[in-house]
């Protein structure tokens, strides 16, 4: 089974709502009649005009709707969702830089804008777009409407690696972390960030997150400044764990092989509670993670699902805009996991 099968039978049971701005994309409607004919959610809300959906209907084939629709523009809700986003941009002005409520009318002329409202108020349990919105577009709506989860100060990302052989510890799935949102974190943003991906690997395979913090180092093998963060991030993250009582296991600093190879870490980090088998991977910066992800996906053939959003109070996704409508289904199940908190 693959891990998309394994996210879309977790996600039949959940009955989460799920909403999809881009209702003007053929893909969207594709997925959304799909999801809603397979069960995977319990409902899909589409946004667009009554003649933007009917025409990406007929581009798609589809004569009978299995999902809901909002014509955003004209919603109800606009003008409370369009107050609730004033006061909660006002709340985080600076002197001299006040939002007007123009500014935020404007913000909410975007279907991007209006579905990370509707998740905020609960309207929705998690958003998934991207097919035609660029990804600096749902950064900013995530920040501004839904902000980030509490105890987290940033938002970050992750890559669900579906291997087509298991790793040497016989994990099928592998967490990659952070590969898409930030370039360079400080030694405390690698601790969000490695919370993040430990709770996203939970929602998502409903087992024990086994943290790795990866460097070119096992246990002080090699000595040069740039390591002196991952260091401090594995000490600092376990105490965390130990502060908090998390049913998490962390180690670090360790080389690849040492983290995910039971035999290496034998041999060079035979103290490690990972034992080598880690299933969460967290990169010290973006330049290593988003190249061990794509080398991965090209070289070993693994499926690779993201980015993934995490961090935030509400789950909410982007997506390639080069996805297939399967593309979009998937990254549906993954948000509907990601929701049951």
């Amino acid at each position: 089974m693959s891990a998309i099968d394994i996210f879309v039978e977790k996600s039949k049971a959940l009955g989460k709502t799920i909403v999809l701005p881009e209702g003007q994309d053929a893909r969207v409607v594709v997925a959304a009649n799909r999801a809603m004919e397979d069960g995977i959610v319990g409902k899909v809300v589409v946004l667009g005009s009554e003649a933007e959906i009917s025409a990406a209907c007929k581009d798609a084939g589809i004569t009978d709707r299995k999902f809901e629709q909002i014509d955003y523009l004209n919603a109800p809700e606009m003008e409370a969702y369009t107050q609730q986003l004033f006061e909660k941009r006002r709340a985080k002005d600076k002197p001299g830089k006040e939002t007007t409520i123009d500014q935020i009318v404007k913000m909410m002329q975007s279907r991007i804008y209006y579905g990370a409202m509707m998740t905020s108020n609960g309207a929705a349990d998690g958003l998934v777009a991207g097919s035609i919105a660029a990804t600096a577009d749902m950064l900013r709506a995530a920040f501004h409407c839904i902000g980030t989860a509490p105890g987290m100060k940033i938002a970050s990302s992750c890559f669900v690696m579906d291997l087509v052989k298991p790793a040497p510890a016989g994990d099928n799935v592998l967490l990659f972390g952070d590969c898409g949102v930030n370039p360079n974190p400080n030694a405390d943003q690698l601790v969000d960030i490695a919370a993040a991906t430990a709770n996203t690997y939970r929602s998502l395979m409903g087992k024990t997150p086994k943290v790795a913090f990866l460097s070119f180092s096992s246990y002080g093998s090699a000595k040069n400044e740039i390591l002196d963060k991952i260091i401090e991030a594995s000490a600092k993250f376990q105490e965390k764990i130990k502060a908090e009582n998390l049913d998490i296991i962390a180690d670090g600093e360790l080389q690849a092989d040492a983290a995910i190879v039971p035999s290496v870490a034998k041999a060079k980090a035979p103290q490690s509670p990972l034992e080598g088998a880690a299933n969460v991977l967290i990169f010290p910066d973006l330049n290593a993670g988003n190249i061990c992800y794509k080398l991965v996906q090209r070289l070993a053939g693994a499926g690779a699902y993201g980015p993934i959003l995490q961090g935030l109070a509400k789950p909410l996704n982007d997506l390639s805009r080069g996805c297939s409508a399967d593309d979009i289904y998937g990254v549906m199940a993954i948000t509907s996991c990601q929701a049951n908190k």
